[in-house]
């Protein structure tokens, strides 16, 4: 910007410069051409009237450059057309001819270096309305660029805490259980369900953020309806637990898929709606058509909400534990293996998760 402020005064200054030279140019061969048309009449001239400007001073001078009349007295160079003196520029014209006994007139301009002056002023003005125009712009985008930073950065934050307070609460169900030398089935089963709960969170953070997501040529084939049994083991548990009444209804389906990625998307939708239903509510899982769907009669989600449960670190509520991934995990699965899904809630009454499998 200062290189281009230095310019852009450069090429006005020889503007102006040039400017103020063509009228005085011009004023000089007015005064010429008058002195010249009355001496060549016969006439008489009072060079006197020509004194009487507030924007020049202006001397005549005979052949030996003695004043004949004018209004200032500096030291002029007759050899050249135009100097500086001061704060002013001075040009000499000899186009009288010796008419009326005038062979110089000097003519001197005294607005150039203000006109400079106010120049300076205009652009360093300029200068400053830009570069703070530009500073405000750079600190608001900025601001705009490093806010999804510092938004990832909380959620990185709090999603730390979340796996901190999720982590102890089964590890201390585990010590708690395993303290006493003879343990009762109550805490074999509390000691199971928090083990089950370590592995389930062990396993999720590891897809999200270790497993290798290379492509596999050949996917094997699995059958939905034989898997579904063996995780449905800690969910019944879970549910008696909780008190919600937990049915499944299965047929067989076979899809092209990894059988963990499977699960994956399994175990998390169902420990969601168990998760995030009420007391003595149900939770019924069916496997038909070639299609999934596990329904609850929880506390449902908000319409304006559903476009952001998928989002990594996403919490609809803060009253349930959890990370905000579990769903974003579910909708990357669908991605990878084209799975269509669909999402039916409505608030305190339910959420429906339906799951489209194209056949194998």
């Amino acid at each position: 910007m200062t290189i281009i402020a230095l310019l852009y005064y450069q090429n006005e200054k020889k503007l102006y410069f040039d400017l103020a030279k063509t009228k005085m140019q011009n004023v000089v061969s007015n005064i010429s051409s008058q002195i010249i048309s009355t001496h060549m009449n016969g006439n008489t001239l009072d060079l006197k009237q020509f004194l009487k400007t507030d924007i020049y001073k202006i001397s005549f001078f005979d052949k030996d450059k003695k004043k004949i009349v004018g209004n200032f007295d500096d030291k002029i160079d007759f050899n050249k057309e135009i100097i500086q003196h001061d704060q002013h520029f001075i040009l000499v014209n000899n186009s009288t001819y010796g008419h009326l006994g005038v062979h110089y007139i000097a003519i001197e301009e005294n607005l150039f270096f203000k006109t400079l002056k106010k120049l300076k002023v205009d652009i360093l003005v300029l200068f400053l309305v830009i570069y703070s125009i530009i500073s405000l712009m750079g600190f608001f985008l900025a601001k705009l660029f490093l806010k999804p930073i510092k938004d990832e950065r909380k959620k990185l934050n709090n999603f730390i805490k979340d796996t901190t307070h999720e982590l102890n609460t089964p590890i201390s169900a585990i010590l708690m259980s395993s303290e006493s030398n003879e343990l009762t089935k109550k805490q074999v089963q509390r000691i199971q369900l928090a083990a089950h709960r370590v592995s389930e969170i062990y396993k999720d953070l590891t897809y999200v953020f270790l497993e290798d997501q290379e492509e596999i040529k050949e996917l094997p084939i699995i059958l939905l309806n034989q898997t579904i049994p063996n995780q449905l083991k800690y969910f019944e548990v879970l549910s008696e637990k909780k008190k919600i009444e937990l049915s499944c209804e299965i047929e067989e389906v076979d899809f092209k898929i990894i059988e963990n990625d499977f699960i994956r998307l399994f175990n998390n939708i169902v420990s969601n709606a168990i998760k995030y239903n009420k007391a003595h509510g149900k939770v019924k899982i069916e496997l038909k058509n070639n299609t999934l769907i596990v329904t609850d009669t929880g506390i449902g989600i908000e319409e304006k909400k559903i476009k952001d449960i998928f989002n990594r670190y996403y919490r609809a509520t803060k009253e349930q534990g959890g990370f905000g991934i579990g769903l974003n995990i579910v909708q990357n699965i669908c991605l990878k293996y084209d799975i269509k899904y669909n999402i039916d809630s409505k608030l305190n009454e339910g959420t429906t998760f339906s799951f489209y499998f194209k056949t194998t």
